[in-house]
């Protein structure tokens, strides 16, 4: 062991030897940058001598032979992977994968991924896409793609391995809360197609608007200025931000914008000036009295996270829902060379009253978890909409020769209650659908007291 340590003092020494012109070229440098810290500069160059240092010893006692542009490399990736989960060293063959990936068709799987306290963590499934269809949810920690690990793993390499050619099949594997065990989940790639506004109404209050915002892609503004004009007298507004991963910053700001006619909407602040930028509202087209509820979850990120959070502290809306995601950081491609780049955050935004919401998210004004509202319906007092109905139903039971109308009846076979069903409308959200969703039947609730309160002041 002794004889160990005299060599490596030797090896060190002489790697110091070879490399202290360079360490005295960045000291240097750092000191002329900044001549009022002397010590800070000393601390650099110290800094520099002993990574040179590490270097040399790799490179000759490590057990196999090893590439110094590997070395560094690796060392790069480790840190920007240590800086924060969405920066990264991208090599030549990464850096032309991203200038690409734009181009071509590419299938995928509609889920958006981050990196929560240190996991691969799905943030949304997007609406329609296989991995919603398959069961992916919000929250989903992404313990395997494939045969490989993510343990380690950056986000641009786990969208790479999940990115194929469509119509081929994936496995993966997730911790999901409260389930026993991991979930394998298994998911045929496809070209992702995503409506990124719907519109819906309500059958038991017809002047309330649902608006369900899906991602934010380059028409989230016009189709949302479609629907409301299409949808006259309308009362209140149910904004649905739910599993919304994100998307384009303009957008988020011009969907804040139609409700905020003043302020700053958001801002983005680094240590660079240049990227110190304020988003503010305007007055021409600004609806400022229509009640507002915003729903929002754990899959709401980024741009959805600015617009709930946005409204919030203009309060213009009331949040409802559980603590959003916390993605609130600016990252830019920064090559290096001709053939590689970092990806670096350089800013965070911040909300209107100043709070960032990088790592803390927003949490609503009244948190609803997911899930069902419990109701029990009493025969004995049946709308008058559906009496013939269920006379109808109950004189086929007690006679199997009974001449019936046309009518499909559905029998839940939980709970033994008898449902007419109707061909599905996908522009009418029904009562049953409003009692399987709590957050969104909470949210309608609040709505209509704002609805009522605003007819009070009047």
């Amino acid at each position: 062991m002794l004889s160990m340590i005299k060599k490596s003092k030797k090896i060190i020494a002489a790697g110091l030897i070879s490399t202290l012109t360079a360490a005295y070229l960045f000291g240097g440098y750092a000191q002329a940058k900044n001549i009022k810290t002397e010590s800070t500069a000393k601390e650099k160059l110290e800094a520099y001598i002993k990574f040179t240092q590490i270097l040399n010893v790799i490179e000759k006692e490590y057990v196999d032979e090893t590439n110094t542009t590997d070395l560094i490399d690796k060392a790069l990736k480790g840190l920007m992977s240590n800086l924060d989960s969405h920066s990264s060293f991208m090599n030549t063959k990464e850096y032309k994968d991203l200038t690409v990936q734009t181009k071509g068709e590419f299938g995928g799987l509609g889920i958006s991924v981050g990196m929560k306290d240190g996991a691969l963590t799905v943030i949304a499934p997007l609406e329609g896409t296989p991995a919603m269809k398959a069961g992916v949810k919000a929250g989903d920690i992404i313990l395997k793609i494939n045969d490989k690990a993510t343990i380690g793993m950056s986000i641009d390499e786990s969208v790479k391995l999940m990115r194929g050619k469509p119509g081929t099949d994936i496995e993966l594997t997730v911790v999901r809360k409260d389930a026993p065990k991991p979930i394998v989940i298994k998911i045929t790639r496809d070209i992702i197609k995503i409506q990124s506004v719907y519109a819906k109404k309500f059958k038991t209050d017809k002047n309330l608007l649902y608006l369900y915002v899906t991602s934010f892609d380059q028409k989230v503004v016009e189709n949302t200025k479609k629907a409301i004009k299409e949808h006259k007298n309308t009362e209140g507004i149910i904004l649905d931000l739910r599993n919304n991963p994100g998307g384009l910053l303009d957008q988020a700001v011009g969907l804040v914008d139609m409700f905020v006619d003043h302020g700053v909407i958001v801002s983005q602040r680094g240590r660079v000036k240049t990227e110190n930028v304020e988003y503010k509202a305007t007055k021409p087209n600004t609806d400022t009295q229509t009640p507002m509820v915003v729903l929002v979850n754990g899959g709401s990120a980024s741009a959805s996270e600015i617009v709930s959070g946005a409204l919030q502290d203009f309060n213009r809306s009331i949040v409802v829902g559980e603590k959003t995601f916390g993605k609130g950081s600016v990252q830019v491609v920064m090559p290096v060379g001709a053939n590689e780049a970092l990806k670096l955050t350089v800013a965070r935004y911040y909300l209107p009253s100043g709070r960032t919401i990088q790592a803390k998210g927003v949490t609503p004004d009244i948190i609803v978890h997911s899930g069902e509202i419990p109701r029990k319906q009493d025969s004995l007092y049946l709308k008058e909409s559906n009496l013939k109905k269920h006379l109808e139903v109950e004189l086929a039971k007690i006679d199997a020769n009974a001449t019936k109308k046309s009518i499909r009846v559905d029998i839940n076979a939980t709970d033994g209650n008898t449902t007419v069903s109707a061909d599905d409308n996908k522009t009418i959200i029904s009562e049953d659908m409003l009692y399987k969703d709590a957050q969104l039947k909470i949210g309608v609730d609040i709505l209509k007291a704002l609805v009522i309160t605003k007819k009070g002041k009047k």
